[in-house]
């Protein structure tokens, strides 16, 4: 049973205002979700630009996802408290200004503290993106509003690193900011025109002051931790011990906080929805795996494959090819479909994809890296959809921007966390097998003999120069052989959580329960 209308909810457009606010929105969205990763493959530049190492430029990437991942959750009450359409405007410019501080910084500081702005504006901006689509589709289209967010959420993370090497190669760094000012201004001035007289109500709220410092605290101790927990060498580092316990008691303490709080700033009480619990925890641990990859992939392919930034952004692009040609598509099948099995066959559909990545070698060829990616496509495609309607159905309109803000910071979160862990996992499986193979480089064995005589005769070096040559081989071997556990592990993890999905209990009408649920 769908819940009554909410009357100060935004009208559904008609017209070319609909095709116009649906884009502008949509522009918002895919200009937030690219800058989450279109600065990653311009790092060594932008290090060797402002005189500083590698290491300390990848703060660039991790104050800005530190800062968006505490902003997300805020989103709930910050609609409350200042109106969807204001906020969302709101965020939209100061995102901009963040952008162009960001292309102007003369130094790491200051491009950092912009990063951290940056990073915290953007959190309102997907969660509400999910909300004002809904509201400016009419009800029996709101399969389309939900597909065609998840079009934007899944291409902005495919296009940033091809789009931000290409940049970084033939122009300047700083032009990978300063892109998101002339398309934020227009989003934000179409937006405002066409939703300003639909505002949803706003009411002084008291300021949970507590909860907001513990979740600043426990947020941002875990996500330095996550990004710097491989540079340095995880539990081995005191400050990594340190982050951890600060991460674990500031968790514990917003919790307990939270859940007993008469008006927390995040609402936690969204969880004893078993559709929100269920569809949350599967898009969480679904995206975790397939972010750590989209990460891992352009790496080892640049450093082991030998192609450039921008070359290893163009083998993750064709898997947007399939989720754009699909989304029209979804938006009519939803209706009609039990969005749990269309959830169930693109867990089945990444778990094949990985599975053939599990077959790579080290010779592979670009079609064949190629395939799985364009493949790939098509789960993603049944992929945000139907989990976004789960997570949303049956929800007042009220609800509505603390449930998409939770759940995509529960989102992003685990992307953050499986990121860092399966890198770990790849660097110690590399380990391994590294140490197994160099068990057979040994004078006795006649193998290792005959072999480095053939490096000799071919590349005519000396007996230490083709030691060298076969262990840098030895080395490319152990990498892959690493990879190819990732990628086992990945399509075995996206099978395991196939229950999550069907403890959730929407039927064919998912999506219209979503619908109902932005109240129009």
């Amino acid at each position: 049973m769908n819940p009554p209308k909410n009357a100060s909810a935004p009208a559904p457009l008609v017209g070319w205002q609909f095709a116009l606010g649906t884009f502008a929105v949509a522009l918002a969205t895919f200009m937030n979700v690219l800058d989450s990763s279109i600065a990653n493959v311009a790092i060594p530049t932008l290090s060797g630009d402002l005189g500083v190492s590698v290491d300390e430029g990848t703060w660039v990437i991790t104050m800005f996802s530190a800062a968006n991942a505490v902003s997300i959750p805020l989103t709930g009450w910050l609609t409350q408290r200042v109106g969807q359409v204001k906020l969302f405007v709101a965020a939209i410019l100061l995102f901009v200004v963040s952008s162009a501080a960001c292309g102007l910084a003369p130094n790491l500081p200051v491009l950092l503290v912009a990063r951290i702005v940056q990073g915290a504006v953007a959190g309102p901006l997907v969660p509400l993106s999910q909300s004002l689509l809904l509201a400016s589709f009419p009800r029996e289209k709101s399969s389309s509003a939900l597909s065609l967010w998840a079009m934007t959420a899944t291409v902005g993370p495919i296009a940033g690193p091809a789009l931000g090497g290409w940049i970084t190669d033939n122009y300047n760094w700083s032009w990978i900011f300063y892109i998101n000012v002339p398309v934020g201004l227009f989003a934000a001035a179409v937006i405002w025109a066409l939703y300003r007289k639909s505002e949803t109500p706003s009411r002084k709220l008291p300021v949970d002051k507590m909860g907001l410092l513990s979740l600043i605290v426990w947020v941002g101790a875990l996500q330095v931790m996550l990004d710097k927990g491989k540079d340095l060498d995880w539990f081995n580092s005191p400050v990594i011990w340190a982050l951890t316990i600060v991460a674990l008691v500031g968790f514990a303490f917003f919790l307990i906080w939270e859940l007993t709080e008469a008006r927390p700033i995040v609402d936690l009480r969204l969880f004893k929805g078993r559709n929100f619990l269920g569809g949350t925890i599967a898009i969480s641990v679904a995206y975790a795996v397939f972010f750590a990859n989209l990460v891992i992939l352009p790496t080892w392919i640049q450093e082991y494959l030998g192609y450039r930034a921008v070359d290893a952004g163009m083998v993750t692009a064709p898997l947007g090819i399939f989720a754009v040609l699909l989304a029209p598509v979804m938006g009519k099948v939803m209706p009609k479909s039990d969005v749990r099995m269309l959830a169930t066959l693109a867990f089945l559909g990444f778990a094949g994809v990985f599975f053939m990545r599990s077959l790579y070698t080290t010779d592979v060829d670009p079609y064949t890296l190629v395939l799985p990616t364009l493949l790939q496509g098509i789960p993603m495609a049944l992929f945000f959809t139907p989990l976004t309607a789960i997570i949303l159905s049956g929800l007042p309109q009220e609800k509505i921007p603390a449930a998409a803000g939770l759940s995509n910071f529960a989102r992003i979160f685990a992307g953050a966390a499986g990121t860092s862990l399966m890198s770990t996992v790849w660097n110690d499986r590399t380990i391994l097998h590294h140490s197994q193979l160099a068990e057979q480089t040994s004078v006795n064995n006649p193998a290792y003999v005959h072999a480095l005589a053939g490096i000799q005769t071919t590349l005519h070096a000396s007996l230490f120069k083709a030691q060298a040559f076969f262990e840098t081989q030895l080395s490319a071997q152990a990498s892959m052989l690493g990879l190819n556990d990732v990628f086992w592990l990945s399509a075995v993890i996206f099978v395991v959580i196939i229950p999550l999905i069907w403890i959730t209990t929407p039927g064919k009408d998912g999506a219209r329960n979503a619908a109902g649920a932005g109240g129009h």
